[in-house]
């Protein structure tokens, strides 16, 4: 597909798209981009996939990724990509199974801040992630050296770099000092 149309478009019209230099994602069948992450962004990134994925592969919990497709609603459709996930192992298989995007929620999703972000729109993609079944997000904001927990059912929850972040019934038993994270 060369161009975009005037009505929503699918996840594989999404999927699709020729390449561009920016991050695109799919709301309600309409093209949300960002510019690219910068390097500091990209640092805390694999900071976080790093911790994420030594802890889920030990234990054989599931799968944890950067920044990969999942379809959160369907008709019209949309597609955001945390900058890292995690999907629990009995629900790999059945998510990967209908295109090239995760089928659902991530388990747990994390979005970094970056300049192009406010706080505000964090936390409407925050609700939006509980709303299709996410479990657990993280927003991580590296220039206000804080990370906002995000549970359905209760308020958010600030921590700062000498708090520990833990998965709470997401990843039993993760914990990291969030220092880790924002340095």
């Amino acid at each position: 597909m060369s161009e975009i149309t005037d009505r929503p478009l699918t996840s594989d019209e999404l999927y699709a798209l020729p390449d561009t230099d920016s991050r695109e994602e799919l709301v309600a069948g309409a093209i949300v981009r960002e510019p690219p992450a910068g390097f500091g962004h990209g640092t805390v990134e694999v900071r976080i996939a790093f911790l994420l994925e030594e802890w889920v592969r030990a234990r054989g919990l599931g799968r944890v990724v950067t920044e990969a497709g999942f379809v959160l609603a369907r008709d019209p459709d949309t597609v955001r990509s945390p900058d890292v996930a995690f999907v629990a192992a009995e629900r790999v298989e059945e998510g990967t199974a209908h295109g090239p995007y995760f089928e659902g929620a991530p388990d747990l999703a994390v979005e970094i801040l970056s300049p192009s972000n406010t706080e505000h729109e964090m936390a409407a993609k925050a609700r939006e992630y509980l709303a299709a079944g996410t479990r657990l997000v993280w927003v991580v904001d590296p220039d206000g050296e804080e990370i906002t927990v995000y549970r359905a059912g209760a308020p958010p929850h600030r921590l700062g770099r000498r708090d520990m972040l833990d998965g709470g019934d997401v990843l039993p038993g993760f914990a990291a000092l969030a220092a880790r994270i924002l340095r």
